[in-house]
């Protein structure tokens, strides 16, 4: 197969970027490993938790708020299978529309894990999607991001595990513990705590949501614990390991913690491994991230990247405009996204929203402001 553009990830960054290429009057192929569609936003990040953050505040509604209405629900209880399987059946609606999005826009849809082989005598790029080889033109490396994890962390994927697991208990727990008190361990905390979990945040820095404006993080850290929430924060996890059915956290200084399950959620890494950037000489960062110009291409002319693979947030809608800016840049020579003003929001009750730069981020650069 020969492409003008071959777009390695259909997470949000990958198809919209896919999409407009071929809006743009491009050939385009989009090379994706996971059976459905959507990158971890769709499957297993975004939808699935605000899926099961709707179902559990309207739980915690019915169970404190309905009586004031006249509304008497005295043997309420929570069906966490029937939970799940709306909560799947919203994903798998959202995915399948993902895959008819391409097909109207004429993208191909590849099926497999690309990796890049080489560069031909004519300047386009060998790519190994699945068992095919594809010839392209151009690509854009989509790839996303994974659960970043820590040290002496067992993790088996069901009791301790990131928030892939999280999604899916089969029960409610009766203790959890949530390791990292950013945006995924404060919405899947908030989700179980409503349907009855003991949920304890564990956060090695002294507050919560680093990435927020302090006197609103704050604010939040009042409610959430009023709502539930028990914090302990500027604490060092050094271990969790699971023995049987219990799981024991360990903190620095000896100090142990028991729960049912426990959720890893301290970050993300880019998905940069086992895609052939050594075949190129794409460079990479400590943290593995992708170095871009002004105008998302590597160091590597004709090979770019969009999305969690570089630096800046790993938000969906900041990858869906990096490849939106990407490919209008590939074809029409311009295209820019302000990373000034990418919005932010934590989806706990109340949601915590936020755009621009901080207080703090300000005073650290010197900038005046009121």
């Amino acid at each position: 197969m020969k492409v003008d553009l071959l777009v390695i990830g259909a997470g949000p960054g990958g198809y919209v970027a896919a999409i407009r290429g071929a809006q743009l009057g491009l050939q385009v192929a989009c090379a994706e490993k996971e059976a459905k569609l959507g990158g971890t936003c769709l499957r297993i990040g975004c939808i699935p938790s605000k899926a099961l953050l709707e179902s559990s505040e309207k739980f915690r509604s019915a169970k404190e708020d309905f009586e004031s209405h006249g509304i008497l629900a005295k043997t309420l209880k929570v069906d966490v299978p029937a939970m799940l399987s709306r909560k799947d059946g919203v994903v798998d609606k959202l995915t399948s529309g993902i895959a008819g999005l391409l097909k109207k826009n004429k993208v191909q849809h590849l099926s497999g894990h690309a990796t890049l082989l080489g560069r031909a005598e004519d300047g386009s790029f060998q790519v190994q999607v699945g068992s095919d080889t594809v010839t392209a033109g151009k690509v854009i490396l989509a790839t996303g991001s994974s659960a970043a994890t820590l040290p002496g962390i067992e993790e088996d994927g069901t009791h301790i595990g990131c928030s892939t697991s999280a999604l899916s208990y089969e029960s409610v727990p009766k203790k959890m513990i949530v390791i990292g008190a950013g945006a995924i361990g404060l919405e899947l905390g908030s989700v179980w705590s409503r349907l009855g979990a003991e949920v304890t945040v564990l956060e090695y820095l002294p507050r919560i949501l680093p990435a927020c404006d302090n006197a609103v993080a704050k604010e939040a850290q009042k409610i959430l614990a009023k709502q539930g929430l028990n914090f302990r924060l500027g604490v060092k996890v050094t271990g969790a390991k699971r023995t049987g059915k219990s799981c024991t956290v360990e903190l620095d200084g000896g100090e142990k913690l028991k729960a049912d399950r426990v959720l890893v959620s301290i970050g993300r890494r880019p998905n940069t491994e086992g895609l052939g950037l050594d075949a190129l000489g794409i460079e990479t960062d400590k943290r593995g991230c992708i170095a871009v110009d002004a105008h998302f291409q590597t160091n590597v002319a004709g090979v770019y990247a969009i999305g969690d693979v570089i630096p800046g947030p790993m938000l969906a809608h900041k990858a869906e405009e990096d490849g939106i800016a990407c490919v209008e840049g590939i074809v029409n020579g311009y295209g820019h996204v302000d990373y000034n003003l990418v919005p932010s929001i934590v989806y706990t009750e109340p949601e915590v929203a936020s755009v621009g730069q901080t207080e703090e981020a300000l005073k650290d650069a010197g900038v005046p402001y009121n």
